[in-house]
C-alpha cells in the first residue's frame, strides 16, 4: 500500500471533569452550617442559664448610650458598683430614694415632684433596701478574708483563730487565743506577732467598707471560778485599744472607730466553760448603719 493511501488515525484525549457534586464547594457551606448551629446552640444554653437581672445587664450593655439608664452592664450582687458607695460617708438614703421613687411629671412643679418622690419611697422600702446591700456587702467581705487566710500561707497557719460570722450589731471578726497560741503575753496588753499579723489582714476587709468599728477586749475566767478579776477590766479594754492602735497603722481611719472597751469575762465565748482559752480574744464588729431617713416635708 502506498503511504499517500493509509488511513490517518486520530486521537482525543478527554480531561478529566471535577471531583463530582460540584467540586469540594460542599464541604465549606457544611462547615459555615455547623458553625452557625454551635453558635445557636450555644446562645440557647446561655439564655436558659442566666437570669433575668443578668440578661437586663448584658442588654444595658449593648444597648446605645443614650439609651441606657445604667452605668454598667454588670448583673453582679452589687451591680457594678464598688463596696461602700452608699454608707456612713457615701450619699445615704438618698440614692435609694431615687432610685426606689418614680420621677415626677415634667410638667411638675419641683416642689411637688420632691414630695413624691419621699412618698413613694416608704421607710419600710428603705431599710429593706438599706440592709439587703449591707448584708450582701458583709458577705462579699467576709469571703474575701476567709479567701485571703486560704491564699496566704503565713495567714492559713492562723486560720483557727479567727471567727467571721454577722450578729444583730453587724460583721464580727474575733480574735481568739487557742492553748499554747496566744495573742498577747499573759498578763500584758502588748499584742505578739501573731495577733500583728490576723489584725493586718483585718484592716484590710475593714477599708473595703464605710461602716464604724467597735473593738472589744475579753479575757477568760480564772481557774478558781471567778469570771473576772478586778485586774481584768483595765487589762481586756487596754487590748482592745492596742489592737484600734495596729488597726489605725494598717490604714483604718480614726473617725470610723466608734467603741473601744474590755469586758473582761463578762461575756464568754464558750459559757459552759469561762476558763478556755478561746474565751480570751479581740472581737472587731463592723457596726450596723442606721439609715438615714428624709426628714418629715409637711413641716
Amino acid at each position: 500500500m502506498a503511504t499517500s493511501d493509509r488511513p490517518i488515525l486520530i486521537k482525543k484525549i478527554k480531561k478529566g471533569g471535577d471531583h463530582g457534586h460540584h467540586g469540594g464547594a460542599w464541604k465549606v457551606a457544611y462547615a459555615d452550617f455547623v458553625t452557625a448551629m454551635m453558635a445557636f446552640f450555644l446562645l440557647m444554653w446561655l439564655i436558659n442559664t442566666t437570669d433575668p437581672e443578668q440578661k437586663r445587664g448584658i442588654a444595658e450593655y449593648f444597648a446605645p448610650a443614650s439609651v441606657s439608664q445604667s452605668t454598667s452592664g454588670s448583673g453582679g450582687i452589687l451591680g457594678g458598683t464598688a463596696l461602700g458607695d452608699d454608707g456612713a460617708k457615701g450619699e445615704g438614703s438618698m440614692s435609694l430614694i431615687q432610685q426606689l421613687a418614680p420621677e415626677a411629671p415634667e410638667d411638675a412643679p419641683p416642689e411637688a415632684g420632691q414630695a413624691s418622690n419621699l412618698a413613694a419611697a416608704s421607710e419600710e422600702e428603705l431599710r429593706e433596701e438599706i440592709a439587703r446591700r449591707e448584708a450582701e456587702s458583709f458577705r462579699s467581705a467576709a469571703e474575701s478574708l476567709r479567701q485571703a487566710m486560704r491564699d496566704m500561707p503565713e495567714l492559713a497557719e492562723l486560720s483557727r483563730q479567727l471567727i467571721v460570722d454577722q450578729t444583730p450589731e453587724g460583721l464580727r471578726i474575733q480574735l481568739i487565743d487557742q492553748e499554747g497560741r496566744s495573742m498577747f503575753e499573759p498578763g500584758s496588753s502588748r499584742p505578739n506577732e501573731r495577733a500583728r499579723v490576723l489584725l493586718r489582714a483585718v484592716s484590710r476587709v475593714i477599708n473595703q467598707l464605710p461602716n464604724r468599728i467597735s473593738v472589744t477586749g475579753h479575757t477568760s475566767a480564772t481557774p478558781g471560778g471567778r469570771a473576772s478579776a478586778p485586774g481584768d477590766w483595765p487589762l481586756s479594754a487596754a487590748r482592745a485599744d492596742a489592737s484600734r492602735q495596729i488597726l489605725q497603722g494598717a490604714g483604718v481611719d480614726a473617725d470610723r472607730v466608734y467603741q473601744v472597751s474590755g469586758k473582761a469575762g463578762s461575756d464568754p465565748l464558750y459559757p459552759d466553760d469561762p476558763t478556755l482559752a478561746g474565751n480570751r480574744r479581740i472581737a472587731i464588729v463592723l457596726l450596723r448603719e442606721a439609715p438615714v431617713l428624709p426628714t418629715d416635708t409637711s413641716l
